[in-house]
């Protein structure tokens, strides 16, 4: 089937930032302008088309992300709206993994929040080009110029603004368009369907004539051919202008700015015209790299539809119609529905059942999917997250999404017997959507421990598992996921010997540990002489890593430690890989006592947003929980603090700001890093988990 839209005009973008920075009403108006929708809803009215889920509206907040199609001046605009929230950050790892350009929201007032800046630095890594969006414009205290700034200050990115406000505030009435040196204002009795083109205000003429001469020198900068045009003085037309613009917007060496007010619809259809305009296509992003099945010939693959099939699922969604939804983004080649695709990482061929275009919950059969599209498909019964899917005749392995570690667990028990039967599958659907999601079972009081990035995220999970499964059950208060370490050098030996007739087991190896920089385990052979036969020297590494799973200190998993096996012996006979492995473990217990194994907790980058009044307060509440203040900035009439605080002792922390300042304070929090726990803390800690005093 021919396409109806070529390639050239597709745009793949993701709509990202901050929470409550106006992503979802962004997109909303965004269905709205190009006919996706005939009436616009809004986020705090439960009513937002992206925000589908019970979840979702109850709260007023995004939490999975939500995929769209829409059309804007005959290109083929593929959206998909991501949370804000830190707590469900992995949404926005995975689609900025599938998208080729992002949109960046910022908040007039605010500028660069934390999660801006986290969000930020994950399109970094996956070398997204975007366009920045300072929306809330309307707000009191709205500063563009601040806003901009912030860009540079905070994410140290290189920001070229292509539109001027007219008016702040609530005398926001367009924007001057510096590109085509021309202003533009909306239409409030339309809700900003229509627009008028007019001359740029007497006030604003000469700003805009001296910020349009520092856009074309910076974009000058950055560009080849604008810059000789530039220096030799030539005349520099509108085309050569968004040419450039574009040319350096997705090598990433500039950030093109607008500015508007998605709420009170201005700025909406001139974000979209940008879109089209400097965010790439699938044929202006380099190729897709991946490996071939043994994974030592690295392979690429061209987004044309006569290449090989090549697919990434980046998101798996059970549908209560249709069953389990595989979000694919297509890299090369064409499938259809119906046909036989091979899973490389199960290395199991399946049978697309139906092929769908997503509209947020609503669907729309399709009969082929071509490079360049994201769709959903029916019928992969095998598929997680991070898996590729191709052509069977011609396998490529794409390279997986990485996820962060959950940091907060719960316990759960089933009510009834009934309850206890429909838990098991209630859990394996909701881990299978969620790679940052874990289940496990504790052996000693057989019990199951859920794991996820904050209260939030596991509040939500625990009431789809109510709603959507109908599974009652008693639930524990979150526990928080510790790790261990070591402080100090030491060696340890690890000796397994049975003998009981005929053949026995022998193991012996010499180990020596100490602190690593960079905080991950690293495994040295430093064997020499065959003291240990080579392949003996994979069981002693397989041994120690699933012993520091389960540390020496309370039983939490070690990290930041550097192990080198350097000596020990082997018998011909009745050595083996378990005898070795289980010497490896020995090894590791012996020497982990020495090393002085210390406990560190995760520790949350926070910052508060208050009223000047309640701020000695907060101040005094952030020190009762060991908390460390980084800084403190007036905001117009609000401080901003900024601080680190254990996670352990964040607990309800939303409900105590907004007792002790009258609901008028608002926090973030993300994850900054794991730090040593005090003693104190460390020894009611392992006090708990050994179920004895530690003195």
């Amino acid at each position: 089937m021919p396409r109806t839209v070529p390639l050239a005009s597709y745009r793949n973008i993701g709509i990202a930032a901050h929470i409550d920075a106006g992503k979802t009403t962004t997109t909303e108006r965004i269905l709205y302008y190009t006919g996706r929708l005939h009436r616009m809803g809004e986020v705090h009215d439960g009513t937002a088309t992206m925000d589908y889920m019970e979840q979702e509206q109850e709260r007023g907040i995004t939490i999975t992300s939500a995929a769209t199609t829409c059309f804007w001046r005959d290109h083929q605009i593929n959206i998909i709206d991501t949370p804000g929230h830190v707590d469900f950050t992995a949404e926005v790892e995975r689609s900025l993994r599938v998208l080729d350009g992002a949109i960046a929201l910022f908040d007039a007032v605010a500028g660069v929040q934390p999660q801006s800046e986290t969000v930020w630095r994950q399109a970094d890594k996956y070398r997204v080009p975007r366009l920045a969006f300072i929306n809330k414009m309307d707000r009191v205290g709205a500063n563009f110029d601040y806003a901009v700034q912030t860009l540079v200050d905070r994410l140290k990115a290189n920001p070229v603004p292509i539109q001027l406000p007219i008016g702040t505030e609530d005398r926001l009435r367009g924007v001057v368009d510096l590109v085509e040196m021309r202003g533009i204002f909306w239409k409030d009795e339309t809700l900003g369907a229509e627009y008028e083109i007019d001359d740029i205000p007497d006030d604003l003429l000469d700003i805009a004539l001296d910020r349009r001469e520092k856009m074309i020198e910076k974009v000058a900068e950055e560009d080849e051919a604008l810059f000789e045009l530039y220096v030799d003085g030539g005349e520099i037309g509108v085309a050569e202008l968004q040419a450039a613009i574009r040319r350096a917007t997705i090598a990433m060496r500039v950030t093109p700015v607008l500015c508007g007010s998605a709420f009170k619809y201005k700025g909406v259809q001139r974000l979209l015209d940008a879109v089209v305009d400097y965010l790439p296509s699938p044929r202006d992003v380099p190729p897709v790299q991946g490996t071939d099945l043994a994974g030592g010939r690295s392979l690429a693959r061209d987004a044309v539809d006569s290449a090989p099939f090549s697919a990434l699922v980046f998101k798996i969604l059970t549908d209560p119609y249709v069953g389990q939804l595989a979000f694919l983004r297509v890299y090369s080649g064409s499938f259809r529905a119906g046909g036989r695709v091979f899973n490389v990482s199960k290395g199991r061929t399946e049978r697309i059942g139906r092929l769908l275009r997503m509209h947020a919950a609503k669907r729309e059969d399709v009969r082929e999917a071509m490079a360049g599209e994201i769709v959903a498909v029916v019928g992969l019964k095998t598929v997680q997250t991070g898996d590729t899917i191709c052509d069977p005749a011609d396998p490529i392995v794409l390279e997986q999404i990485d996820f962060p570690n959950p940091v907060l667990s719960l316990a759960i028990e089933p009510k009834t017997k009934a309850d206890q039967q429909k838990i098991g599958m209630a859990l394996t659907k909701l881990s299978q959507e969620d790679p940052t999601f874990r289940v496990e079972s504790d052996s000693e009081t057989g019990q199951t421990i859920l794991s996820g990035m904050g209260e939030l995220h596991l509040e939500i999970l625990v009431d789809r598992l109510l709603r959507e499964f109908q599974v009652a059950a008693d639930i524990g208060r979150p526990q928080v996921a510790y790790r261990e370490t070591i402080l100090r050098p030491a060696e340890g030996e690890g000796r397994f010997v049975r003998q009981s007739g005929g053949r026995g087991q022998y193991g012996h190896c010499k180990i020596r540990v100490e602190p690593s920089e960079n905080g991950d385990v690293e495994f040295v052979d430093e064997i020499f002489g065959g003291a240990i036969p080579k392949e003996f020297v994979k069981a002693v590494e397989k041994g120690v890593r699933e012993a520091l799973a389960n540390g020496a200190l309370a039983g939490y998993e070690t990290v930041g430690v550097r192990i080198t096996v350097y000596d020990g012996t082997h018998h011909e006979v009745d050595s083996s890989e378990i005898a070795f492995k289980v010497a490896g473990s020995m090894a590791w217990r012996d020497a982990a006592t020495r090393a002085r194994p210390a406990l560190l907790e995760p520790v949350m980058a926070i910052e508060v947003v208050v009223p000047e009044e309640y701020m000695g307060d907060v101040l005094a509440d952030i020190g009762m929980r060991r908390g460390r203040i980084e800084g403190m900035k007036l905001r117009g009439s609000t401080q901003v603090i900024k601080g680190f605080v254990p996670l352990a002792e964040m607990f309800g922390y939303a409900t105590d700001l907004r007792s002790c300042t009258q609901g008028r304070g608002s926090y973030t929090m993300h994850l900054h890093g794991y730090e040593q726990a005090p003693s104190a803390v460390q020894r009611e800690i392992v006090s708990r988990m050994r179920g004895k005093v530690v003195r």
